[in-house]
């Protein structure tokens, strides 16, 4: 260890540099190399490949950083949460005049606390059903007034008023103003999730805050919250944080967006697209009402009294042979039928003709009865000798008498 340590700088008036550079040499030659263990939070990768973060325990938190030569080598993708072993040594950073880890090397030594609480909460909603798809209600394509519940004083709501005012200023807006992170912020941001859907104040809710660590996106995963979302009847966006980021309420909303901005652009269409797309409605329509014009113009132009007669005869005349044709066979039908009873009368007559007896006296046949019992004789054995006879030819009768009969 240097001397530095033992010299005394009560007489010594020094500059910022100066003492900077004994605390670098204090804290440097002290902490060679050491193995520290604690949770990531505030994890930020940075676009050179640099690996920033803070590794916190319950009661202290030091600034952390992996180069890119070193973040290479790891076995697994660093967040926020997760509990690790870092070896490294201390460094002083003159120009902030602040101290961190530079880590060599570390390794997972399991989950943080927070997110193994996030994981147990999120089982135990999910099976409650909060999360299910079915839940899920769609956005309005043309909403007339939309609600942001996040910090009135935040970069997320000035990011979400200037796109939704780029993209349709026709749209209200309702601010519904409430912490995004301490101890009340959950309970704030769900009662104002409940205050909207009691008065209806709008069609869509942007539920939501920049980015943070994982401590502060902490009250959009408490449970008030979750469940407020999850029972709100107007359509919810969640926007919490970055991209990266998440918190149970994306899971809870309706549709979970990236970034509070990209929430803006989900909540509204452009005005420009909705006057392109009504003028397109515009034009097809007259398209249309023309082209029906035009075809009834044509229609009546037609209709001439010589294509009308024409129009008439050529519907007519169809119908006029139909007719002529169906009384043809009208009357052939009635021709054969008359002729067919015609046909049976005769037959009739003919055989009523041969059945009556006085066709048969005509042909001179006589019909001979007992004059006393009226009885036709048909057997000569039917009668005696003197009985009285009445014989009937084909006109007048004869009496008679019986003489003399043999069999």
């Amino acid at each position: 260890m240097s001397n530095t340590l033992f010299q005394d700088f009560s007489s010594i008036t020094l500059t910022v540099s100066d003492l900077t550079g004994i605390i670098k040499e204090l804290l440097e030659g002290s902490f060679p190399l050491i193995t520290v263990e604690g949770e990531i939070s505030n994890y930020r990768p940075s676009s050179t490949g640099h690996i920033y973060f803070t590794l916190k325990d319950e009661h202290a938190s030091i600034s952390a950083v992996l180069f890119k030569g070193k973040s290479r080598y790891l076995a697994f993708t660093p967040k926020d949460g997760m509990k690790i072993r870092a070896k490294g040594s201390l460094s002083v950073y003159a120009q902030r005049g602040s101290y961190q880890i530079v880590i060599d090397s570390m390794e997972e030594t399991g989950s943080g606390d927070i997110l193994k609480l996030l994981e147990q909460r999120k089982r135990a909603l999910a099976e409650e059903g909060l999360f299910d798809s079915e839940r899920k209600q769609n956005i309005p394509y043309f909403p007339r007034c939309i609600g942001v519940v996040t910090s009135p004083t935040g970069a997320a709501l000035r990011d979400v008023l200037q796109i939704l005012n780029r993209r349709n200023p026709k749209v209200s807006v309702i601010i519904l103003p409430c912490p995004v992170q301490g101890s009340d912020a959950g309970k704030i941001i769900a009662k104002q999730i409940d205050i909207a859907n009691v008065h209806n104040l709008c069609d869509v809710l942007i539920v939501g805050r920049g980015g943070g660590s994982l401590e502060d996106l902490l009250p959009f995963s408490e449970e008030e919250v979750v469940r407020s979302i999850a029972a709100s009847k107007i359509p919810v966006i969640s926007a919490v944080g970055h991209e990266i980021d998440w918190a149970l309420s994306d899971y809870a909303a309706d549709v979970r967006a990236p970034t509070p901005s990209a929430a803006a652009e989900l909540a509204v269409p452009p005005l420009d697209e909705i006057n392109q797309a009504l003028e397109n409605y515009v034009d097809s329509f007259e398209q249309t009402i023309n082209h029906k014009l035009e075809h009834t113009k044509a229609l009546v132009r037609s209709f001439s009294s010589d294509n009308l007669e024409l129009r008439f005869r050529s519907i007519e005349q169809p119908l006029l042979q139909r007719f002529d044709d169906a009384k043809e066979d009208l009357l052939d039908a009635m021709k054969t039928l008359v002729s067919e009873r015609r046909q049976a009368l005769q037959m009739a007559v003919l055989n009523l003709e041969s059945l009556n007896p006085l066709a048969i006296l005509e042909r001179g046949f006589s019909v001979v009865t007992d004059a006393e019992s009226g009885r036709v004789i048909t057997d000569a054995a039917q009668t005696n000798t003197g009985a009285a006879l009445v014989i009937r030819p084909f006109k007048g009768s004869i009496t008679a008498q019986v003489t003399n009969s043999t069999t």
